[in-house]
């Protein structure tokens, strides 16, 4: 059947329809709106059943039950009418006996969901791991979410929740094969808490704690899994259970995990990411660390300057977020910006983590390979002076922290174009793997004093954090790059305010959907950081960057 002429030229060249969390369509990028509620659980139905034929019969009974009103027909004549409308009249089409909804490969994330957990299957332990999490990554929250008190829904949630359920135990599984233990605990422990009956995690939380050397509590987790079988069940633990638990008591040497993967792997397994278009490199105040006796802002400059000028009754502690907040109740705000101004004007020498950077991005550009998004908590522009001077063009997303766009953030083009944006789950003009993306999570000081406001004090990253996450106010497509990428993490330590700040915003909940790395000399931090699902690299920066560089270099592309 022909598009009527009205819709034929709005037809865009990319849908995404969503089931895994609330329902979604976008065309092109933008939200598509289907209105009204019985509208909205007609697609949902055909959607299940994408390119097959849903008989007429079965959608009046989903819809209305076994007492359908006389005009449940017509009704729903007008929904399909109506949908044919917003999404193409060639899209859902009548197939006697009913109506057929037709979708292009990936269009469906339910559909790409099942895929990618196929493909898993036959991979390999670390790439099993990292399919299984980028299938997992598609999960928006409850599937069918704004479905959930329809009773025609009730069993197709518990269905698409069982589905992401087996693949979480599957990607757990390939965790623990790999030696992940200690990252996966508490993991694990949140769903056995809400799961407590399922067999499987609770084996794998025993199995988590006792290779992270808590055989007492792997043991007592056992026992709290009887408990919850006995009580609400009335049997006893499987046989797979019980010879777990008699294996942990003996200490059973093949309940020993493989030695995590070594740095050189890390290396290569970033690499790759990098020239995919799949790596994005966050920079905390350490990449301003200068090696070879150069005056570079080094780490805390910042806090320091602003103790001495403002006598800070603890100038042996500084912690920046602790003295702004004193600076700014002692003096107010406007003292406070001059001063990060005085410093922060001044042009100080680039450390050589900021050219290991612009190094690694030259050599994407060179190849012709996507190109990445460098996220930085730093308010100053050494970043920025360093992708100039090396003619690299990039675009820039900024935090605006004060002000009537308070909250939102501002796109600079290449171009020196700004456009605040005020929508951004339909704001697609971030030139995302096309251009290089820095984006300044916490403002920046605005050494125009143009639009002045940056997350500095204790009650700027209070009012921060009370905000939404990081990936419902930024561009679309720059949360989605977020969403699906693995992270590595230069110029961070265990004390790092901003750095804890930066995860709550993008993480509340959870941890990376893929394996993501902080590079660090020192171990002390690794505790930390196997808490946040991130692997510790023990490796100066810019040896690791080097080699990062020069192994782009022989990686496939995306």
């Amino acid at each position: 059947m022909a598009s009527p002429p009205e819709y034929e030229s709005a037809q865009p060249s990319r849908w995404e329809f969503r089931l895994l969390g609330p329902l979604e369509v976008l065309a092109g990028g933008k939200p598509v709106g289907i209105a009204g509620t019985r509208q909205r659980a007609v697609l949902a139905l055909l959607l299940l059943d994408a390119d097959r034929v849903v008989p007429t019969d079965r959608l009046i009974d989903r819809l209305w039950g076994e007492a359908p009103p006389p005009t449940a027909i017509t009704s729903l004549h007008n929904g399909i009418a109506q949908l044919r409308k917003a999404l193409g009249a060639e899209r859902v089409e009548t197939r006697p006996p009913g109506y057929v909804i037709h979708l292009d490969g990936a269009d469906l994330d339910l559909g790409r969901f099942q895929d990618i957990v196929a493909r898993a299957a036959a991979a390999a332990t670390a790439q099993r791991s990292e399919l299984l999490g980028e299938a997992l990554a598609l999960w928006r929250g409850t599937p069918l979410a704004d479905f959930a008190f329809e009773p025609w829904a009730e069993a197709e949630i518990l269905r698409l929740d069982e589905l992401r359920l087996r693949a979480l135990e599957e990607r757990i599984g390939a965790d623990l094969e790999l030696g992940r233990n200690a990252e996966v605990v508490g993991e694990l422990e949140a769903l056995v808490a809400e799961h407590p009956l399922r067999e499987r995690l609770r084996g794998q939380v025993m199995l988590a704690l006792y290779r992270s050397g808590r055989q007492a509590d792997a043991l007592a987790e056992y026992r709290s899994a009887r408990r919850a079988l006995t009580d609400e069940l009335g049997i006893e633990p499987t046989p797979t259970l019980q010879r777990l638990h008699a294996a942990i008591l003996r200490q059973a040497a093949e309940l020993e995990s493989a030695p995590p993967p070594p740095v050189g792997d890390a290396v290569e397994e970033a690499a790759r990411a990098l020239a995919a278009g799949r790596l994005v490199l966050v920079l905390g105040a350490g990449v301003h660390a200068s090696d070879n006796g150069r005056a570079a802002l080094r780490p805390g400059d910042v806090a320091q300057h602003l103790a001495r000028a403002f006598d800070y009754p603890a100038p042996d502690r500084p912690d920046l977020a602790h003295v702004a907040q004193f600076v700014a109740v002692t003096h107010g705000t406007g003292p406070l910006y001059d001063a990060l101004h005085e410093l922060l004007a001044a042009e100080h020498p680039l450390g050589p983590v900021h050219e290991g950077v612009v190094a690694a991005v030259a050599e994407l550009r060179a190849r012709g390979a996507p190109q990445p998004v460098i996220v930085t908590t730093n308010y100053d522009h050494a970043l920025e002076r360093a992708l100039r001077h090396a003619s690299e063009p990039f675009d820039r997303l900024t935090y605006i922290a004060a002000g009537r766009d308070r909250g939102k953030f501002e796109h600079t083009t290449a171009e020196g174009e700004t456009q605040v944006v005020d929508l951004p789950n339909a704001y697609g003009a971030v030139p995302v793997g096309r251009r290089l993306v820095v984006v300044k999570v916490h403002g920046e000081v605005d050494l125009d004093r143009e639009r002045e406001g940056f997350v500095v004090s204790e009650d700027d990253y209070i009012g921060y954090l009370a905000q939404t996450e990081l990936t419902n106010v930024i561009p679309v497509t720059v949360a989605a790059k977020l969403r699906r990428s693995h992270f590595l993490f230069l110029g961070y330590g265990l004390r790092d305010w901003t750095l804890r700040v930066f995860l709550q915003r993008v993480w509340p909940h959870e941890r990376p959907s893929y394996r993501s790395w902080a590079v660090d000399p020192e171990s002390a931090d690794r505790d930390f950081w196997r808490h946040r699902g991130v692997d510790l690299v023990e490796a100066d920066p810019v040896a690791y960057l080097q080699r990062l560089t020069a192994l782009t270099r022989d990686a496939p592309g995306a």
